[in-house]
């Protein structure tokens, strides 16, 4: 089910959740403010930021654009079924908003290399511009961005966010069940 729906295709059909998110990651990263606190982040700090920021776009796509399956049924079978739907739902937006934290993460990661100065940063952060630093930037601005790119989709139709999440195979099981229940 997963395969059927496609997850790649979510990300152009965010396109203003991408935008937002692109918006907040080059924003960001030429914010003093974040690479102080970029620079002070430990690496486990940073995958609960990653993680925290993933679930949190997951979760609001899927709330915001009603995309979690519910059953008027009562029987084993219906709860198994909707039990699927909502997992295979999970997993392709799942993997849609991976793929997109990873693109913003090397995004940020070149636009770091591009526009930061070494004696500027150290000058704020007491720390020199090594690798390291440039790394834990632009993995920071990818969580702070995805954040951002949560909010942007709330720009987004439930029909445009519908339409990335799923085959067309799926929506229309969907409107059928949707049509069914009412």
């Amino acid at each position: 089910m997963v395969r059927a729906n496609r997850p790649w295709r979510l990300i152009p059909g965010l396109s203003k959740a991408l935008a937002a998110a692109l918006a907040t990651g080059a924003i960001a990263t030429v914010n003093s403010t974040v690479w102080s606190v970029a620079a002070a982040l430990s690496t486990p700090r940073l995958v609960i930021a990653t993680v925290g920021s993933i679930a949190l776009m997951i979760g609001w796509l899927i709330v915001d654009a009603h995309l979690w399956h519910r059953t008027a049924e009562d029987s084993p079978e219906a709860r198994k079924r909707t039990a699927l739907y909502n997992a295979s739902t999970v997993l392709t937006v799942g993997i849609g908003v991976v793929v997109c934290y990873v693109g913003l993460l090397v995004i940020n990661l070149v636009w770091a290399l591009f526009i930061l100065n070494g004696q500027v940063f150290a000058s704020v952060t007491r720390t020199p511009l090594r690798a390291s630093e440039y790394w834990a930037l632009a993995w920071f601005v990818a969580s702070v961005a995805t954040v951002g790119g949560a909010l942007g989709s709330g720009l987004e139709s439930d029909e445009a966010i519908r339409a990335a999440a799923y085959s067309k195979r799926e929506q229309e099981r969907r409107r059928m069940v949707d049509n069914d229940q009412d």
